[in-house]
């Protein structure tokens, strides 16, 4: 079974993907950004393609409410 990267995988990379996370929903409703985040995970999972991953990935962004 594969597990799902817990550790920082972003290096000095981590503030720039943010920004770029934010300024991707700029200007969004807060209803257009609830579904532009709902297509991003589901594009994002189909890479991902490991049930067992996402299952753990779930599990962790349930606890993590």
């Amino acid at each position: 079974m594969h597990k799902l990267t817990l550790t920082p995988n972003f290096g000095r990379e981590a503030d720039a993907f943010y920004a770029e996370l934010i300024a991707a929903q700029a200007g969004l409703s807060d209803e257009a950004a609830a579904d532009w985040l709902a297509r991003l995970t589901l594009i994002l999972c189909n890479h991902i393609g490991d049930r067992d991953v996402l299952r753990q990935a779930f599990a962790l962004a349930r606890e993590s409410q």
